[in-house]
């Protein structure tokens, strides 16, 4: 149900902007997020955002690097991927759930993406 876009190889230092899109239905609250997951390793937090977009959670390894943001359609999402490194590569999952707050646990969330690569060459 969610479509992610933007991701793609680049080298280290580089930047990406991740964008996902939720069905275009009147939603009366729908929080947001993106998770990672590298090969052999866990899926892992990355950001999330509250419906309103007053709140953001970042996971240690991104904050002060990656920054999300909502579209003034509030059915949109976006990543902002700054100073990448190569341990950022993983498929980017974005993710949404009918709750207004940010939810850091990939368990809260309902919907899912298809996943878009990330891959930072060093």
């Amino acid at each position: 149900q969610l479509v992610e876009s933007g991701g793609g190889l680049v080298q280290s230092g580089g930047s990406l902007r991740l964008s996902c899109v939720a069905p275009d239905y009147t939603y009366s609250s729908l929080a947001m997020g993106w998770f990672r997951q590298a090969p052999r390793k866990e899926r892992e937090f990355v950001a999330a955002i509250s419906w309103s977009g007053g709140t953001t959670d970042y996971a240690g390894p991104v904050k002060g690097r990656f920054t999300i943001s909502r579209g003034s359609g509030k059915n949109t999402v976006y990543l902002q991927m700054n100073s990448l490194k190569p341990e950022d590569t993983a498929v980017y999952y974005c993710a949404a759930v009918d709750r207004s707050y940010t939810y850091s646990d990939w368990q809260d969330y309902d919907y899912w993406g298809q996943g878009t690569q990330v891959t930072v060459s060093s």
